[in-house]
């Protein structure tokens, strides 16, 4: 009898936990340092030819970089990377000012002004044309819901948003 309670004390599931973390990280460390040795199938020279198609080779051991006459045939696996989670999209690319509001007065004597709101760093400027927002950003002209900003060289229109929020 005390021999069957040596065995499961064997298997016990405190010891076959601690049997699966161990083997789990030997694993996980074999993986990691065979993906740490160059790869003998990839060339260290600066250029190969291929039958097909021309393409140039700078080997580094983690990320070969690939540059080619003809990138469009490799677009199709950059675009729709396997190894990106499902649904994903490239983030767009978000403004930097937004326009809260404008004042338009009645008379000639008193300017129009805007009220921007810098997206960053959520910092609020009322500001009248001619005025900069940051460091070559120009206020070149204010309309009702409408303004229009100038950045080395190129306009840019920020319009109020008045769409109401469906629920």
């Amino acid at each position: 009898m005390p021999r069957i309670l040596k065995a499961n004390a064997l298997f016990s599931r405190k010891s076959l936990r601690r049997a699966s973390v161990a083997f789990c990280l030997c694993v996980f460390l074999l993986v990691s340092f065979h993906r740490l040795k160059p790869s003998p199938n990839l060339p260290n020279q600066r250029h190969v030819k291929h039958p097909k198609v021309p393409v140039v080779r700078t080997h580094t051991p983690f990320f070969p970089q690939v540059r080619s006459k003809n990138i469009d045939f490799y677009r199709v696996i950059i675009d729709n990377n396997l190894f990106r989670p499902l649904g994903w999209t490239p983030p767009r690319p978000q403004e930097l000012y937004r326009l809260l509001g404008t004042i338009i007065p009645t008379d000639a004597k008193t300017p129009p002004k805007a009220i921007i709101q810098n997206t960053v760093g959520n910092q609020t400027h009322i500001v009248t044309i001619g005025d900069t927002l940051g460091k070559d950003t120009h206020v070149t002209d204010i309309q009702s819901k409408r303004v229009i900003l100038e950045k080395a060289g190129q306009q840019r229109t920020l319009t109020l948003n008045t769409t109401p929020l469906l629920k």
